[in-house]
């Protein structure tokens, strides 16, 4: 039996987004899904979709995403209504972190139900099964410990990429060299680098990786701004994390900053860059997106350009 309150607790997205299919088949099928962003709802939006009925009959499910915002805005509030939640609608709320001292958390784990959202340890036989259970294909050990070290502990990552495989393979079993040999997935771990460079403020190799990448493959200089993006987005959010306290190493493991001899530099960035340089930066992003886009300049060209202005915000 459902429960009326379902709180999912954890950094990976891919793996709440298994949860929350888990609790959604628990539901009638008829049940209307209501999604709302945490960090812009407010409690008397949530809570009226929460004690209304469903416009075509059942049932309804109110889908918090980006929870922990919503949470620290309304907290004793949430407490009330989990104390004697609506027995015609589900809450689910997707949460980062939700420690077991604090009063919310004791009084879900009483009327609803926690659901720990965490990457299985052993990835490799995670991939394993996952090719299996989603792919129908058989990935082997040797090539699923290749492509955990590639990708890292990225599910959705993960996942992708096996779909892509069991497509070139046609079905035959994932070997070592399909996984080295696909060139799509070559250039996403040289543009890795290249940001990882970036990262260390190895401005010089940045660049030099950035025009070995355009001229292999000229549609790279089409994907830059996404991995940029990706890199600034955890710059900001390393920032973030530091100034309430984590430390590094839980910060390195939470935004997935690998390989380990990258994470010193990258914090170094981090902390050169400060939030005043990362907000700059993802301006000056925008407008490399917005000039390309716009035909001012080469696209290859624009990115150079942020690379170098990179360097002068450090």
């Amino acid at each position: 039996m459902a429960s009326p309150v379902y709180a999912l607790v954890g950094a990976d997205p891919f793996v709440q987004l298994q949860k929350l299919r888990e609790v959604l088949a628990e539901l009638p099928k008829d049940t209307q899904r209501i999604e709302l962003d945490g960090e812009r709802a407010e409690l008397a939006e949530v809570l009226d979709e929460l004690r209304s009925f469903a416009m075509f009959g059942g049932g309804k499910v109110v889908v918090i995403r980006n929870a922990d915002e919503f949470i620290s805005r309304f907290r004793s509030q949430l407490e009330d209504y989990v104390a004697s939640p609506s027995d015609s609608a589900t809450l689910v709320m997707r949460i980062e972190s939700l420690p077991s001292n604090q009063r919310i958390h004791k009084a879900i784990a009483r009327s609803g139900t926690i659901l720990i959202c965490e990457p299985p340890k052993d990835l490799p036989r995670w991939a394993i099964q996952h090719a299996k259970d989603e792919q129908n294909v058989t990935l082997a050990p040797d090539a699923a410990k290749l492509l955990v070290e590639l990708i890292g502990q990225d599910l959705g990552r993960l996942d992708t990429e096996l779909a892509k495989l069991a497509l070139t393979t046609d079905g035959k079993p994932i070997t070592v060299a399909d996984v080295s040999g696909g060139v799509a997935f070559q250039r996403e771990r040289e543009m890795w680098d290249m940001t990882n460079e970036l990262a260390c403020g190895h401005t010089a190799e940045a660049l030099r990786r950035w025009r070995q990448l355009v001229q292999l493959d000229p549609s790279t200089e089409f994907r830059a701004v996404t991995w940029l993006a990706m890199w600034l987005e955890n710059v900001r959010r390393a920032i973030a994390m530091k100034k309430k306290g984590m430390q590094s190493f839980a910060i390195a493991q939470q935004l997935r900053i690998w390989p380990r001899e990258i994470q010193g530099p990258f914090f170094e960035t981090a902390n050169a860059l400060g939030e005043a340089g990362a907000a700059r930066a993802t301006d000056l992003l925008a407008e490399v997106d917005r000039r390309s886009k716009s035909g001012i300049g080469g696209a290859a060209t624009n990115v150079e350009g942020f690379i170098l202005r990179i360097s002068q915000l450090r």
